[in-house]
């Protein structure tokens, strides 16, 4: 026998589903069970009781004594029949008595036998006392020979209804509730159907799923306040006057933010919420994952729908077929029967009169069948009518929306729209605390607050470092938003946003007084109105790296106290005007414009901050800059850099500039440089940058531009240096590395003011003695070459810091190096085995500043 246990398990079975079980669905499982239980009692019924009973139809009297001579076909035997049952029973069995009795034989009827050959030793006296005492018409039928005919007449004359209605009741009810379930079971939807009970059940259960709606409970009653105080509470950070440069109603930034700057309404402070358990929240966060995914994989098609509608038709039309036949046979179920066997032959009987035991109760029964089939027919139609009444492939959650705060739960379609109508049908409140992990302003505060959970106060506090120009750095990298403890750090001078999509600036920003650096890479933030207030006030630098010029949020225009601008991402000629830069002409402060993209021209709108830009930096990608005609407008621009723009010559524009001091055309593919008398109009011009190109030599013409400090001609063709060039008397910084020169010129010797002399990675075998008379050179690299001996007269570099001497043919230093004062081992840059070779006194002079250091650690 099964345990308690196992029939309660039996029973859990079902419950998962019956969410999606609308009362109809449900009613006719029911009547789907009380018509199989019909079915099986009309059927056991039938198995266990007679089925049909027969006696055979006698002649009249008057017609058996009108033929009394019927060969072997007597179907009347008189009252007063000598014959007895027991004699009747011995003959039927064909056994031979005791006394003698004969034989009966097939073909002999009985009632032709007389009594003296039934039994000759029986006495009148007996006979005449057997006769007195029975009553009634014999047939002379034995038991075995009233089971043949029952069992004949059952074939024979029942009709065929009657005997196999509590069969077809049973198939069809089985076939109805395989209609009912089909959708549950069929390969292609139950996966569906499985996963989406399984997630509403947690979306249901999830305390994230209540957490939501309490809290847009408390945004409304916050809201509510709000409009019953109006202007009176007004904070005092919010100024309702329109300031300088701030963005108006008609700002582009307004609709493509996503948000509304507005003076009349205050920043609300909706109160803080509660910590979800740590565990609580990664389950949240996985369900809106599952949730998304589980949209996208049935939103595809509507084969749940198709399905079910075919099922509920399938049902409809065996409904009209059974009770189109069942009406017709009703009748046929009655309790008398006529039979005409056709085994005259051994029994001895043409007709039969048959009774069916069970006509009544079967009637009784079909007529519930029919009534239940009746009800259950009204139903499918009731679902046919409901499934095409409304659009099922398609779920608004327009109540939801208007009840929530969550306005931006979207509509459903197909068979995800279809099983959150079956949901509704019974609970609605499945579907509303559904609709919450369809909300993207619902994922967002729940990471808000685990982010708000992990990244704590402290845990920020920890990477907080110090970059390169010793200000205060935090890196934010790919988070799921801005922690509201960033904010709490009020000596931080720079903050990095790096991929997070959803960063959002509040007013808790106006605390950072010390914050004038901020990078959005990746990173399209929204701000609030304070918070707005406060970066275009406060804000001096700016680095915005994008992939589309649309994800530039827009309020970066309206930063009027800006310096500096740093843009990086794709700027083709396609969405050069969409860079709107409507403008770069709010920017009334900016100094240094940094563009790092694809540009084939210089965009107009940069001439609107011409006038007192200071700095332009345009890096392309390889993409050749054709148009330059905008720069001739940047006259108070004093560093220009075009890197890796494919540049063949130097721009015409660019000898307009009066006021530029250095020029870099880095990475191009410039070849001759024969315009560059044209910089002495430059009088300003220092530094002049033309390394990492394709320059085969230095045109005497350079001595022209003498107000040269700096010259950078690394990476390029050069096979010799010019004696022009030694005629820069103002040469500081001379940078020839890694080109073809095989000598130096003895004339360096008059480039008194030379501090750094970098000539790594030619083909020079020796120094001239002429270069040691540079005595104010600083940084002296000679790495990679074939120098084979180094000039004792180096001891004459008293300034020395920095010397490269590795990748030569050296065999020995000279011993004068310990005369470069300032020259230390971490500013020697040489084979460790030439060092080693060197006096001890002369490398404990070279490492006197470790030395030193150990000492004043003791």
């Amino acid at each position: 026998m099964f345990t308690l246990t196992e029939v309660a398990s039996l029973n859990d079975i079902q419950p998962t589903y019956r969410i999606l079980k609308p009362w109809w669905d449900v009613f006719m499982d029911y009547l789907a069970v009380v018509m199989l239980m019909v079915a099986i009692f009309a059927g056991t019924m039938q198995l266990t009781k007679d089925q049909v009973v027969c006696l055979p139809v006698l002649q009249s009297v008057v017609s058996s004594k009108a033929q009394p001579g019927t060969s072997g076909n007597a179907d009347f035997i008189p009252a007063n029949a000598e014959a007895t049952t027991a004699q009747a029973e011995e003959m039927s069995m064909g056994t031979d008595s005791s006394e003698g009795a004969p034989t009966i034989t097939p073909h002999i009827p009985l009632s032709s036998l007389t009594s003296s050959q039934l039994r000759p030793t029986v006495s009148n006296q007996e006979l005449k006392k057997e006769q007195k005492d029975s009553l009634g018409r014999k047939t002379n039928l034995d038991f075995q020979q009233y089971v043949f005919i029952n069992q004949m007449c059952y074939h024979l004359a029942l009709p065929w209804y009657s005997k196999y209605f509590p069969y077809l009741a049973l198939i069809h009810t089985i076939i109805l509730i395989v209609s009912s379930n089909f959708w549950f079971k069929y390969p292609k939807t139950c996966s569906k159907i499985e996963h989406f009970v399984s997630i509403l059940g947690k979306c249901f259960e999830s305390p994230w799923t209540t957490k939501a709606l309490s809290e847009t409970a408390c945004e409304d009653s916050e809201e509510n306040k709000q409009r019953l105080t109006g202007a009176q509470s007004l904070p005092k950070h919010v100024s309702t006057s329109s300031d300088e440069g701030s963005p108006s109603a008609s700002t582009p930034m307004i609709t493509k933010s996503g948000f509304k700057f507005s003076a009349e309404k205050p920043v609300i402070e909706v109160p803080s919420m509660t910590i979800l358990d740590k565990k609580d929240g990664e389950q949240a966060k996985a369900l809106f994952e599952k949730v998304r995914k589980f949209r996208a994989h049935v939103e595809d098609s509507d084969l749940i729908y198709k399905l079910y509608v075919v099922q509920t038709v399938i049902k409809t039309v065996k409904f009209i077929f059974i009770l189109c036949y069942t009406a017709n046979f009703v009748n046929a179920i009655s309790f008398e029967h006529r039979c005409k066997p056709k085994v005259e032959h051994l029994i001895g009987y043409k007709e039969f009169e048959c009774t069916h035991n069970m006509a009544y109760m079967l009637k009784k029964l079909l007529i519930s069948y029919i009534s239940l089939i009746c009800v259950y027919g009204f139903i499918c139609l009731y679902t046919l009518f409901w499934l095409f009444r409304i659009p099922l492939k398609e779920y608004s959650f327009e109540k939801v929306r208007e009840e929530s705060s969550f306005s931006d739960i979207p509509d459903v379609k197909n068979d995800f729209a279809f099983l959150l109508h079956m949901v509704d049908q019974y609970d609605q409140l499945y579907s509303k605390r559904f609709g919450v992990f369809l909300s993207e302003v619902s994922e967002n505060k729940l990471r808000e607050i685990s982010l708000n959970h992990e990244w704590t106060f402290e845990k920020l506090r920890q990477h907080v470092s110090r970059n390169a120009q010793d200000k205060q750095e935090l890196h934010l990298f790919m988070l799921s938003g801005v922690p509201d403890a960033v904010f709490d750090l009020t000596d931080l001078d720079v903050l990095k946003l790096e991929l997070i999509p959803e960063a959002k600036i509040p007013a808790k920003i106006s605390q950072m007084t010390n914050l004038q650096e901020l990078h959005l890479c990746h990173c399209p933030a929204k701000v609030e109105q304070t918070a707005f207030s406060f970066l275009r006030d406060h804000l001096r630098c700016l680095h915005v790296k994008f992939t589309d010029v649309a994800e530039i949020p827009a309020w970066v225009y309206l930063l009027k106290n800006l310096r500096e601008l740093y843009l990086i991402g794709n700027l083709n000629s396609e969405n050069n005007k969409m860079i709107g830069l409507e403008s770069l002409r709010e920017l009334r402060h900016l100094k240094i414009l940094h563009v790092k993209s694809n540009l084939t021209k210089i965009p107009s709108n940069i001439t609107d901050v011409a006038p007192h830009l200071t700095k332009l930096v345009i890096h392309n990608d390889g993409t050749k800059l054709v148009v330059l005609n905008s720069l001739k407008k940047m006259m108070n621009v004093a560093e220009l850099e075009l890197q890796n723009c494919e540049l063949e010559r130097i721009p015409h524009a660019i000898f307009s500039l009066t006021n530029l001091q250095e020029l870099d055309l880095k990475s191009n593919s410039i070849r001759t440089i024969e315009e560059i008398i044209s910089f002495q109009h430059l009088k300003r011009l220092t530094c002049l940058k033309l390394w990492h190109n394709k320059i085969v030599n230095i045109p005497p013409s350079i001595s022209c531009v003498k107000n040269l400090e700096s010259l950078y001609f690394s990476n390029n063709k050069l096979e010799s240096l010019p004696a022009a060039v030694f005629n820069l008397q103002k040469l500081r910084c001379l940078d020839v590395s890694y080109n073809s020169i095989t000598v130096i010129p003895v004339e360096i010797w008059s480039l008194q003011n030379l501090q750094h002399f970098h000539i790594t990675g030619n083909k020079v075998e020796s120094l001239p003695k002429s270069l040691f008379k540079c005595v104010k050179l600083r940084t002296l690299s000679l790495g990679q070459n074939c120098i084979t001996s180094i000039p004792d007269k180096i001891g004459q570099l008293l300034q020395l810091t920095h010397l490269e001497l590795k990748g030569n043919c050296l065999d020995r230093l000279p011993v004068t190096l310990g005369q470069c004062r300032l020259l230390r081992k971490s500013g020697l840059v040489v084979e460790d085995h030439l060092f080693d070779i060197l006096p001890s006194e002369v490398k404990e002079l070279l490492n006197q500043d470790t030395s030193i250091t150990f000492a004043n650690g003791i």
